[in-house]
C-alpha cells in the first residue's frame, strides 16, 4: 500500500497551501506595493517550478526535446495570457 500512496502530490499540494498562505501576507499586512510585488512574484515562480516538476511529471520523462518543447510551449501560452491580458485591460482601455 505504501507503494501506491503519492508522497509527491502531497508534497506539492502542501507546499502550494503554504505559499499561498505566504502570498496572502501581502493582503493582510500593509506592505508597500513593491515589497508585496516581490513576495507575489517569489511565490508564483516557486510554485509554478513546484507544480511543474510534482504534479506534471517533468522528471519522468526521458525525452528531453520533448521536454523542453513542452516547457516552452507552456511558457509561451502563459506569458500570452498574462500580457495579453494586460494588453486588453489596461492598454486596449486607454485607447477608447
Amino acid at each position: 500500500m505504501k507503494e501506491l500512496f503519492p508522497v509527491p502530490h502531497v508534497i506539492g499540494f502542501v507546499s502550494s497551501l503554504l505559499l499561498s498562505l505566504i502570498a496572502l501576507v501581502v493582503i493582510k499586512f500593509d506592505l508597500s506595493f513593491g515589497m508585496g510585488m516581490t513576495i507575489l512574484g517569489v511565490t508564483a515562480i516557486i510554485q509554478a517550478c513546484l507544480q511543474l516538476f510534482l504534479f506534471m511529471h517533468v522528471g519522468e520523462n526521458e525525452n528531453k526535446t520533448a521536454l523542453l518543447t513542452n516547457i516552452g510551449y507552456a511558457l509561451f501560452v502563459g506569458l500570452v495570457t498574462i500580457f495579453g491580458t494586460l494588453f486588453a485591460m489596461m492598454w486596449g482601455y486607454q485607447m477608447l
